[in-house]
């Protein structure tokens, strides 16, 4: 684990400074829970270097490294002695003090040369890497609008389920290390099982998987929540809390770092993927917020909604026209629908 002098001193480092820090790139090739740690907190507390950090890890994870090449002794010397042998057809003085001289400068000259020959196999071994990572890794962007969802595959198999008013971005290919994608909004993830570790970064907070299904869900209000269906996640906010989640368990966080599980009915939570438009005890606030999700509409509210106004329904596949008229049938309130704009009124 890295002191305080080595927390502080990354502060003044740039992407290159990044790529020569042998403490990085172990985190991001062989990510443990030390460095993990270390350089979670500080993105946390440095997050104007949160690019810059991304742009060294993907070039990291971009060059997929070698075995490393090894000379043995027996080579290194018959390397040296021919140099030595070309050297020694060089008239030498009978002189002792011109013959140590030349003594020296043969040593000095297959110094040289030695140096340039390893300097050669290093560069044979990691430019072919270094010019892959040129070519940065293709990162692809999906986002919907209000009214809009999408289901996405991965590479790897993973399935995501995108809700409107939601932006996705992943590799088109994933490394050989680890899955990383980067989500605002809402999503449902179906991640396909295997060894390496999948991803999920959010604004501040980063949800660690192998093989599972859950729903992730950040508000307007920059509260968190996160629905496990099956398998196990393990989440980590901006502040250093860590915490797991068991099948049926739902994690919900505030901007405070204040969070607490628990139960969720699945409908409720997911069931928005299948087409269900669920309202339960909502407030008019929150009905108004849902109907311009779902729909992708404009409200304009006329008049004023009771204090103590609630609304319970359920929907399936159903028009914006015929949800209006169900809660119109349980409340007192009215609406006039104009393409994309919806008036209610009481």
């Amino acid at each position: 684990m890295s002191n305080y002098k080595d927390y502080k001193k990354y502060e003044d480092y740039e992407v290159e400074d990044l790529l020569a820090d042998e403490f990085f790139v172990q985190w991001v090739k062989s990510p443990d829970e030390n460095n993990s740690h270390f350089w979670e907190k500080w993105v946390s507390s440095n997050p104007e270097k949160r690019d810059m950090v991304t742009e060294a890890a993907n070039f990291v994870r971009s060059i997929h490294y070698r075995e490393k090449f090894e000379f043995g002794n027996d080579s290194y010397i018959e390397i040296y002695e021919n140099i030595l042998n070309a050297d020694s057809e060089i008239q030498i003085t009978s002189i002792k003090r011109k013959r140590w001289t030349s003594f020296f400068s043969i040593r000095n000259v297959a110094a040289v040369v030695l140096l340039c020959f390893c300097s050669l196999v290093v560069y044979s071994i990691f430019s072919d890497d270094f010019n892959n990572a040129n070519s940065e890794i293709e990162w692809v962007t999906s986002e919907n609008p209000g009214g809009k969802k999408t289901i996405i595959g991965l590479s790897d198999g993973t399935k995501i389920h995108l809700n409107s008013n939601s932006k996705i971005t992943y590799p088109k290919v994933f490394g050989d290390s680890i899955r990383s994608i980067f989500l605002e909004g809402e999503a449902f993830l179906e991640v396909e099982k295997e060894n390496r570790p999948f991803i999920v970064e959010l604004a501040d907070s980063k949800i660690e998987v192998l093989g599972t299904s859950f729903n992730v869900k950040q508000s307007l209000e920059n509260h968190l929540a996160i629905a496990l269906l099956e398998g196990k996640v393990k989440v980590n906010d901006k502040i250093g809390n860590q915490v797991m989640l068991a099948p049926q368990e739902m994690l919900v966080m505030d901007d405070n770092g204040k969070f607490f599980k628990t139960s969720f009915d699945s409908l409720e939570v997911i069931g928005w993927k299948d087409n269900y438009l669920i309202f339960n005890n909502d407030d008019f606030k929150t009905v108004e917020s849902k109907l311009r999700n779902w729909f992708g509409i404009e409200i304009q509210l006329k008049g004023t909604i009771k204090k103590n106004w609630k609304y319970t329904g359920k929907y399936y596949d159903e028009s914006l026209e015929n949800v209006l008229k169900g809660i119109e049938l349980t409340s007192d309130i009215r609406f006039r629908i104009d393409g994309k704009k919806v008036e209610i009124y009481n």
